[in-house]
């Protein structure tokens, strides 16, 4: 099935050709207004050299007119083999068709809204034929159902017309389109974002990413640059302030060896705030100092996981191979 893209946006048409399948692009007048798009000629030439195959409208009074502008926009430069010209469907318009097809231009007759439209279209030789499926829907008619017949008459005459699902509102519309079998189908981008979206998708990934995180990078990669250290004759102020400005809710305490010696965290604040204690005094003499639980910089970070989980502790003290004190590791630096 082709997908085109339906837009006169320059920037998202840029963006969106670098996908590298997308066959080509819809566009119409609609859309170069609401763009602010003054020059159309320019504009059409612009957005030619981008896609593969330009789909356009060549609008006349009668079927004269519209040939004769297929043939002007043409001789602006454009590539008749990659270049669709867009009519409305009318009695002009198929006269138009048969003509154009004739003489080896690629027509799509569009604003389709009957099976007996799509029929004149299909017999005049019409390469798309577009029924609009977001507007027939708006004015509360089973579109779909239109589609799909539009398809089944293809395939059963025979006719070398591709239908085109357009009006596209919504992803479930592209699931409809493919549904049903049609053969090309014209899609925002807004909506063409989503068809790659899915939550159980997103959940999945996020997994695989965070597995392969920990089996992989190593604990002295992930610490931050943030060292939280305090020395055991420092105050109780001294490690808040190095709490603060690292954002942990921990601090290390060392000797002079820069080796750990005991922990500091803002639970150990409150409980001696609770027993009447006061940050101007020394960590030694107010905390009950403990060897931390540490773990090697060259470690994995899914030890590091092993560590959290069998000791319950948010923080790890981090030592190089000397048992020197090189930073701290939290729980949420493993993600």
């Amino acid at each position: 099935m082709e997908l085109y893209l339906d837009s006169a946006d320059i920037d998202e048409i840029r963006e969106v050709s670098k996908l590298g399948f997308i066959t080509g692009l819809t566009t119409t007048p609609t859309f170069m207004h609401r763009h602010g798009i003054t020059d159309v000629d320019a504009a059409i030439i612009e957005l030619s050299k981008l896609v593969d195959v330009l789909q356009i409208e060549a609008l006349g009074s009668d079927a004269d007119e519209i040939v004769k502008e297929a043939y002007r926009q043409e001789a602006l430069g454009l590539d008749r083999k990659k270049t669709v010209y867009k009519i409305p469907i009318s009695m002009e318009g198929v006269k138009a068709c048969k003509r154009l097809t004739n003489e080896g231009f690629l027509v799509n007759i569009h604003l389709v809204y009957t099976l007996q439209q799509a029929y004149m279209a299909m017999q005049a030789g019409a390469t798309y034929v577009c029924p609009l499926v977001g507007r027939l829907q708006d004015q509360g008619h089973d579109a779909l159902a239109l589609v799909e017949q539009c398809v089944n008459a293809v395939n059963y005459y025979g006719y070398n017309t591709k239908i085109m699902f357009s009006s596209v509102r919504n992803a479930e519309h592209v699931r409809n389109a493919i549904n049903i079998g049609v053969h090309t189908v014209t899609v925002p981008w807004k909506i063409m974002k989503q068809l790659t979206e899915n939550n159980f998708t997103t959940i999945g990934t996020q997994q695989f990413e965070e597995h392969t995180r920990l089996m992989t990078v190593k604990v002295g990669d992930a610490i931050r640059d943030k060292n939280p250290v305090v020395k055991i004759d420092n105050t109780i102020a001294d490690c808040l302030v190095e709490m603060t400005a690292g954002g942990y809710g921990a601090v290390t305490i060392i000797n002079d060896d820069n080796e750990a010696v005991g922990f500091f965290t803002d639970g150990d604040l409150r409980r001696l705030i609770e027993k009447g204690g006061e940050v101007k005094h020394a960590v030694k003499q107010s905390v009950d100092l403990k060897k931390p639980l540490t773990i090697g910089v060259d470690e994995l970070l899914i030890k590091a996981q092993e560590l959290f989980t069998k000791h319950k502790v948010d923080e790890l003290v981090v030592v190089d191979n000397n048992n020197k004190v090189v930073g701290l590791l939290d729980i949420q630096d493993l993600v």
